[in-house]
């Protein structure tokens, strides 16, 4: 059985870095309204290859969109989407909206994906923290909302929901006013040293805990530890090891893109792959908060609606 793209083996244990980036950006491209099709051309101008040697394809390319294991995640006995145990080179929220698109293509009439910026805890509630997620209105209009809790307790307060373009916009105004100050292309390359060495600590983190989930289960099978104890390291092990690979996949995001030239930044701004933009997003902002409106149907940002917590970079806004 060939390995499947993006990994260096059919095991599925680490991602093969010459395949990833490239993966990462077929997705942005086919999220961007790209077919599969078109998708292939590009790939194939770009000198990339399956991994048996063979040009990409319509097909090739909508079966690789369509494995969750490019997310890191596979299927359960119930047809749920659940964590696999390896790495994954793109987000839960990449790999939902490739399925979104995919339906989109089978029904005329249903909407298309929308690619979320803020997701994967870029944005969070005001009033709870809790994160927020894109989710659209009963009228297809695409949102942040703050998920009330469900029967299991998860969730936030449900009280805080925002329109995607309209967040988004705001956002993107400020990075782009951030990248016009001078000097902020250097401040942005000693940032991107840093993510670097970030990025290799967090690979040593997930073969540790790797290690000590091999460990937990020989123990187990040794009959070492009770069943109790096993199910609870590996519940641990394995909700760190979700926890750090999603870090991981945006601290290399961060780390590897390029602005280029990019003399019209407005224009690069709105036409740069969502991956770009979002390694950009997460490398200026901890956090972005956002609080409820003063009343329902406003369309304007409100001061102190959207709170900008920059990160502590010499140079850059709100930094001391």
């Amino acid at each position: 059985m060939p390995r499947l793209y993006g990994f260096d083996d059919a095991s599925r244990r680490r991602l093969r870095d010459d395949e990833v980036d490239p993966l990462r950006q077929m997705v942005s491209r086919a999220l961007e309204g790209q077919s599969n099709a078109d998708v292939a051309v590009w790939a194939n101008g770009e000198g990339y290859r399956g991994t048996l040697g063979g040009e990409w394809k319509d097909a090739s390319v909508g079966r690789l969109f369509r494995n969750p294991a490019i997310a890191g995640l596979r299927y359960d006995d119930d047809g749920k989407l659940v964590d696999a145990g390896h790495p994954g080179a793109i987000t839960r929220q990449e790999f939902l909206a490739l399925q979104e698109r995919d339906q989109s293509r089978k029904k005329a009439d249903a909407a298309p994906p929308y690619d979320y910026l803020l997701v994967d805890g870029a944005c969070t509630c005001g009033k709870c923290t809790w994160a927020l997620q894109g989710a659209r209105t009963n009228a297809g209009t695409p949102g942040y909302r703050c998920r009330p809790k469900d029967k299991d307790g998860r969730g936030g307060c449900g009280e805080v929901r925002m329109d995607a373009e309209l967040l988004e916009d705001y956002v993107g105004e400020n990075v782009v006013a951030e990248l016009l100050k001078p000097g902020i292309r250097k401040q942005i390359l000693k940032a991107q040293e840093a993510v670097r060495a970030q990025v290799e600590r967090m690979k040593t983190t997930v073969e540790e805990l790797e290690g000590r989930r091999t460990e937990a289960a020989t123990l187990y099978g040794q009959r070492q530890i009770s069943s109790d104890a096993f199910v609870t390291a590996e519940r641990e092990i394995t909700a760190n090891l979700k926890d750090t690979r999603n870090r991981l996949r945006y601290a290399e995001q961060m780390a590897n893109f390029s602005l280029g030239d990019a003399r019209d930044l407005v224009r690069w701004w709105n036409t740069a792959p969502s991956a770009s933009k979002r390694a950009i997003t997460r490398l200026f902002f901890e956090n972005i908060e956002v609080f409820p409106a003063s009343a329902r149907g406003i369309r304007t940002v409100e001061p102190g609606r959207v709170v900008l917590h920059w990160r502590k970079l010499p140079g850059l806004s709100g930094s001391l």
